[in-house]
């Protein structure tokens, strides 16, 4: 599994509106970039109280990332 196909599964389960979520992946020097977008209305679901939730996501990347010996950073975008 891709981390953006790993990072668009998560978020699907934790929004109400699964059809908002967008994941794009964008090349950045020197890690890639894995920009998440969601609705306005799931934004706080995706971040979580202080962060959390962000901050778990980007744990579950890192780590799916070390294994194949990449590096990617998930990007939320407020927009």
């Amino acid at each position: 599994m891709s981390p953006a196909t790993l990072i668009q599964h998560l978020a699907d389960s934790l929004v109400d509106r699964p059809s908002a979520v967008e994941v794009r992946e964008l090349d950045g020097s020197p890690s890639k970039i894995i920009e998440l977008r969601v609705d306005a209305a799931d934004l706080g679901k995706v971040i979580g109280r202080r962060g959390h939730t962000a901050r778990a996501l980007r744990a579950i990347l890192a780590a799916t990332c070390l294994r194949a010996g990449r590096r990617f950073v998930l990007n939320i975008a407020d927009e």
